[in-house]
């Protein structure tokens, strides 16, 4: 049997045919459109025709923001917020005419890195997101550990600060306000007066506000990281979405995480990625 796997993302849409020995078939990628959920329905739909033409037994993953929640059936938790209270998977379903396995993109992360990237020879994973939003996913034995109510690995959402920066999701502190892409970004405007975009910053760091604003990324991904740690002890965390790109999360950074795990022993690897943006993709194909 064939596998089609499609990464719903902010900008972009992926979709990729791989056989069962997992050599990619066919391959597309479109842009996402905006905030309108019916267009992204017939987007996927149109996407799934053409890169399966001519083939005939093929099972559907799809990546997606959010989690499915396990009481409505309804999406919840997306950065995608047009897509959240939808009933997702079931009107995929009808418009594909096949039953679809659904994951969040942190989870199909996780997945594929655990089976095919650059943590293919651990037991228990924990994928990391860093991008626009913070998500992670849970791996044991190369299955996926969504958890009892879909949040498993959601520590974009733990607490880092009380009464600290508000959160779309409605509470105040979440990891995700310290230090995804955005709030970075926002961190440097209050302490510069300047807007610069990541990568921008990240070549400026070279002065009394760049230490500040580097200092206090690393305390707030060391706490977030070694709080993760903590309470699951993985074999490996992987880093991936576009602050993985950051070179210094794998040596500063690991020190600060390091230094705030509860253990006489920390030597818990932190990699990059190896499979890049087509990480949630290739995941797919593996629910």
């Amino acid at each position: 049997m064939y596998k089609l796997g499609i990464d719903l993302g902010g900008t972009k849409t992926e979709a990729v045919l791989i056989d069962e020995n997992l050599k990619v078939i066919n391959k597309k990628r479109i842009q996402t459109p905006q905030n309108n959920y019916q267009k992204i329905l017939d987007s996927i739909t149109s996407l799934v025709n053409e890169i399966s033409k001519n083939v005939e037994n093929y099972s559907i993953g799809i990546c997606t923001p959010g989690a499915i929640s396990k009481q409505t059936g309804l999406i919840k938790n997306s950065n995608t917020q047009c897509l959240i209270g939808k009933s997702f998977q079931e009107d995929l379903e009808q418009n594909l005419n096949q039953k679809i396995s659904m994951e969040n993109d942190a989870n199909c992360f996780a997945m594929a890195e655990a089976t095919m990237g650059a943590a293919k020879d651990f037991d228990l994973v924990f994928g990391v997101i860093l991008g626009t939003g913070v998500g992670g996913g849970i791996v044991i034995d190369k299955k996926l550990y969504p958890g009892r109510t879909n949040i498993g690995g959601e520590w974009g959402h733990h607490t880092l600060h009380r009464e600290g920066n508000s959160c779309y999701c409605g509470k105040c502190g979440c990891v995700e306000t310290y230090i995804s892409g955005p709030a970075l970004e926002n961190q440097w405007k209050k302490l510069t007066g300047e807007s610069k975009i990541l990568p921008e910053i990240i070549m400026d760091l070279d002065n009394e506000n760049g230490k500040k604003w580097k200092d206090e990324f690393l305390e707030n991904f060391g706490y977030g990281l070694a709080n993760v740690i903590d309470i699951l002890d993985p074999d490996a965390v992987v880093l991936g979405g576009g602050l993985s790109n950051i070179d210094f999360l794998y040596t500063e950074g690991k020190e600060s995480v390091h230094s705030k795990v509860f253990s006489d022993l920390v030597d818990t690897p932190i990699l990059k990625n190896q499979l890049g943006d087509s990480a949630g993709v290739f995941g797919a194909c593996m629910l």
